[in-house]
């Protein structure tokens, strides 16, 4: 499969993508924890048919040290006995917020009721900022139809 139009080399969509990437690593050095936030964009990533990202935080969450096994339960993470409280209220509220068009209420008062149980007002700043991030790269990628399968991690630093 080869990409409709690769966005890094245009003007335009070059610059925005960098742009974009800046704010997502702001977003990992948040309060958030990592392995939620793998966990957030792969799920959001899965909704939208973004293989490219499917890949990448696939393979980030296990370089980062999460379970293959709880990787392959994120589609169904509501029948999972897996994931934290906290990590469930992540989940829900990244499907809230990613299917808004499909005719869902958008984020329930209920979500976001549970969400702010496990995570103070930075954390859910950081979270409603990650699911906003992964729907806009999602879609560059996937109108594009950027290919999968090619995503190298960048290597864990190794403590001295």
């Amino acid at each position: 499969m080869e990409a409709r139009l690769d966005v890094m080399s245009q003007p335009t969509t070059g610059k925005l993508v960098k742009h974009l990437m800046s704010a997502g690593k702001i977003l990992q050095e948040s309060g958030l924890p990592q392995s939620t936030q793998e966990l957030v964009a792969l799920r959001i990533s899965q909704i939208n048919g973004c293989a490219v990202c499917v890949d990448i935080h696939t393979r980030n969450a296990v370089q980062a040290g999460e379970k293959p096994e709880r990787l392959h339960m994120v589609a169904v993470w509501r029948e999972a006995t897996i994931f934290t409280e906290a990590e469930r209220a992540a989940l829900r509220l990244a499907e809230e917020g990613t299917r808004i068009a499909d005719g869902a209420p958008g984020v329930t008062d209920e979500t976001w009721a549970q969400a702010a149980e496990h995570y103070d007002e930075d954390q859910l700043a950081a979270l409603v900022s990650l699911v906003s991030l992964m729907n806009t790269v999602n879609r560059l990628n996937a109108i594009t139809r950027r290919p999968a399968g090619g995503h190298r991690p960048e290597p864990v630093p190794s403590s001295v």
